[in-house]
């Protein structure tokens, strides 16, 4: 019986030491697939353990002797006085987490991060250290293929900006090309069209002041004017668009109907500025039903008292419609749905509203006809008492 239960103590103690070197194995595939390296430091009887990960992460010899001078020959010289402070931090009891570079023997740079815990009233302490060159790096190939790719988009932008400002600029050159070849034939013919030539005279005037226009809204895009803030009836404002568009919205064959509420608050905002937006609202409104030929072209301006604190305007039509994937994109810089268009009209109009603490949206309509823009303008109430902020224009562009 006593030699049966020797073996069954041998057979415990084999089965004992079994399961701790499994531990050991699966902790050691831990911290490899993790880059994980764990120590522990008892400096006063100069007795350390270094796990295999720590070893493999700092290209020591497996087994070598590990010492704090040399842990600190290793670390990289800029970041030898951040790493002497966390050490006195964890020396003072508190548990420093840390990212520093080393440089290994073969002039390896690596990121690491660290974590420490003293255990022990004397210095004691038990640790890891991270390899996170990978993340790193990862990290900055992302930044700078963010900088790589903002290049980009400035350049494709200026680009776009480009092409469409010749496009713009071109169309009225070259009318004035022609009338003026037109004109002088007119003049050089036996008898001489005076007649005809005074009116391609008028074409050509048109024309250079078409391509004027453009570079005035140029201008105006790239301007620092402060707004001309004031008390204002967006009512007012509206009708005054109105007067403005009409010949247009006739010449498109689009009726427009109004609702302008009564006695609606007053808002504070550039005059001129919002005028803007009303318009550019009711051309892209006309421009979208170019195409309608089974119904008709109607166009709803509306204002009403908006429930969180301000007046809403809206421009309602029923033209083609706005694609659901693209009703943020419309507002985007340079987006357009227009063969002539610059794509800035919107950008530019959601610009205005922002800085005059509004915001602008579009919806689709219900009966799937066409889309409905909406602004609100905050109620002049809402900065009484606060000086008008300095607005900066954007642009004084339509046309999206």
């Amino acid at each position: 019986m006593k030699w049966h239960g020797s073996i069954v103590d041998m057979h415990d103690r084999k089965q004992a030491q079994h399961e701790v070197q499994r531990a050991h194995d699966h902790l050691t595939e831990a911290q490899r697939l993790s880059q994980t390296g764990s120590f522990s430091l008892d400096l006063d009887r100069n007795e350390h353990y270094w796990s295999d990960e720590f070893y493999r992460i700092c290209e020591f010899e497996a087994g070598s002797p590990v010492t704090i001078n040399r842990l600190r020959d290793l670390v990289h010289p800029e970041d030898a006085p951040s790493c002497e402070t966390a050490i006195g931090r964890a020396m003072a009891g508190t548990e420093p987490d840390f990212d520093f570079r080393i440089v290994t023997g073969r002039g390896a740079v690596k990121h690491l991060r660290a974590f420490a815990h003293r255990i022990a009233d004397r210095p004691v302490f038990v640790g890891a250290v991270q390899d996170v060159t990978a993340g790193k790096m990862a990290q900055e190939a992302l930044n700078k293929a963010g900088v790589e790719l903002a290049h980009v988009s400035r350049v494709t932008s200026l680009s776009a900006l480009t092409a469409s400002v010749a496009h713009e600029v071109n169309q009225p050159l070259s009318g004035i090309m022609t009338n003026a070849g037109t004109c002088l034939r007119m003049l050089d013919s036996t008898p001489p069209d005076i007649s005809g030539a005074r009116e391609t005279a008028r074409r050509t005037i048109r024309d250079a002041n078409r391509a004027s226009d453009v570079i005035t809204r140029l201008r105006a895009l790239f301007s620092k004017r402060p707004f001309a803030l004031e008390p204002l009836n967006l009512n007012e404002v509206t009708r005054e668009v109105i007067a403005l568009s009409s010949n247009d919205l006739q010449a498109n064959r689009t009726v427009l109907r109004s609702e302008l509420a009564d006695e609606l608050p007053v808002v504070t905002g550039d005059r001129i500025q919002l005028q803007q937006v009303v318009l550019n609202l009711l051309r892209n409104a006309s421009d979208a039903m170019v195409d309608v030929d089974d119904r008709p072209r109607q166009v709803l301006l509306r204002t009403v008292p908006d429930d969180g604190g301000g007046v809403r305007v809206t421009v309602r039509d029923c033209g083609v419609g706005v694609p659901l994937a693209s009703m943020d994109s419309v507002f985007h810089p340079f987006y357009t749905t227009k063969s002539g268009g610059m794509g800035i009209g919107l950008f530019v109009s959601r610009s205005i509203v922002e800085q005059h603490r509004g915001r602008l949206w579009v919806e689709r309509n219900d009966d799937g006809r066409g889309v409905t823009f909406s602004f609100v303008i905050p109620f002049a109430a809402a900065t009484a008492g606060t000086p008008a902020p300095t607005i900066r224009s954007p642009s004084a562009f339509g046309d999206n």
